[in-house]
Parts: structure tokens; C-alpha cells; sequence
């Protein structure tokens, strides 16, 4: 037999409750409608931040037009993509 002393084991007893039903969203403008997604948009983010650290001088649109372009994405399309976002392009370019 060893010796030594036991370990001390602690029982918890977990109680379910009822989650409460979300509150009723306030009734506002409908969402507007889904601009579809191209998946380059992600590299095209990427690819403009990277570029923006880079170059600490270039403007952020200076920066996605170029990005955009070398992709081959069409500006519109993805401009139309951030607006629904709710400014990603503005936190793109903080300065930090």
C-alpha cells in the first residue's frame, strides 16, 4: 500500500435553466441585399493590408485600386462588398 494523501474530488451539481427568448429586434430598414462574395475578396483585404504596411506613404485607395487591379476584381463590385461590411475599408486605413 503506498502512502500518501488522497486527492480531494469535488462533485458539482449543474442545473439547467431556461434561457430567456431574445428580445424582439426594434423594427429598422430591411438588411440590404447580399452582394455575392468572390472569394479573392478576403486576399484582396490581405493583399491591401500587407500592401498598406508596406508602403506607410500610399493612400488606401491608391493601395486597393492597384491590389484590386492585379487581381482583377472589379472595383464597384467590391466596393459595394465593404459598404455592407460597415468600415472595413476605414480600419483598413488606421494608422497605427
Amino acid at each position: 500500500m503506498r502512502g500518501g494523501r488522497q486527492r480531494v474530488k469535488t462533485v458539482l451539481e449543474v442545473e439547467e435553466r431556461e434561457e430567456a427568448a431574445p428580445a424582439p429586434r426594434p423594427a429598422t430598414a430591411p438588411p440590404a441585399p447580399p452582394v455575392d462574395v468572390d472569394p479573392l475578396y478576403g486576399v484582396a483585404l490581405l493583399k491591401t493590408a500587407f500592401e498598406l504596411k508596406r508602403r506607410p506613404d500610399g493612400s488606401v485607395d491608391e493601395v486597393l485600386s492597384t491590389v484590386l487591379a492585379r487581381l482583377r476584381i472589379d472595383e464597384g463590385e467590391f466596393r459595394a462588398f465593404l459598404a455592407q461590411q460597415g468600415g472595413l475599408l476605414a480600419a483598413l486605413g488606421q494608422k497605427h
